[in-house]
């Protein structure tokens, strides 16, 4: 399944609040579709399936990628849900995003694809490249790069940079400290529901 381009307003209002896709919000109440008002008992597989469509649009990847990091998850010790979470937060598109550098996840994927990031003083074009502790996130040294992430950071997607993260406004440069923990993940979700998904498939 290819990544999700249409309307993400609906995606929204249909999942709920996702900061990484969206920062419209919506004056309409229901679920999107002909029988949105109709409030029918949702079943265990659909409750299921909603927790793992929201990680999916709000981190913009498809099944595939998302299938290959349970797949990791699984293999590294500790609880399963909690260390998905950590490899999706620690995602380059992602932590730009958290520093303020970008209004969405969306905006983000832009700014590393058109080379305006560097990691470490070497421009990055990879956005699921995975930052580790001690990473120097830094902008380009172009006036039209510099420009273009002083007005993002102008208005921030969210309000808070967590506790892993520092950044330096003044010389547009971001450092990771460490691992995200998990009360500092802005996303509202059960990664619990997410594991039991797949391991039921």
């Amino acid at each position: 399944m290819s990544r999700y381009k249409g309307p993400r307003l609906r995606v929204c209002r249909r999942l709920g609040d996702l900061p990484g896709l969206s920062r419209k919000t919506s004056k309409k109440q229901n679920t999107p579709g002909e029988h949105g008002e109709k409030n029918r008992k949702a079943s265990e597989y659909s409750i299921r399936l909603e927790e793992k469509q929201k990680l999916r649009f709000n981190y913009g990847i498809n099944e595939t990628q998302l299938l290959n990091y349970i797949k990791i998850a699984k293999k590294v010790q500790g609880s399963t849900g909690q260390i998905l979470l950590q490899l999706l937060e620690m995602r380059l598109d992602n932590t730009i995003f958290r520093l303020g550098m970008a209004p969405t996840i969306p905006a983000a994927r832009q700014l590393v694809n058109h080379g305006h990031i560097c990691i470490n003083n070497k421009i990055v074009s990879i956005s699921s490249y995975q930052c580790k502790p001690g990473d120097i996130i830094s902008v380009k040294k172009q006036s039209n790069s510099r420009k273009l992430i002083e007005k993002y950071l102008m208005f921030p997607g969210l309000a808070n940079i967590p506790s892993h993260l520092e950044l330096d406004t003044s010389n547009l440069t971001g450092k990771i400290n460490g691992i995200i923990e998990r009360e500092w993940v802005a996303l509202q979700l059960n990664e619990l529901l997410i594991v039991e998904y797949y391991s039921r498939k």
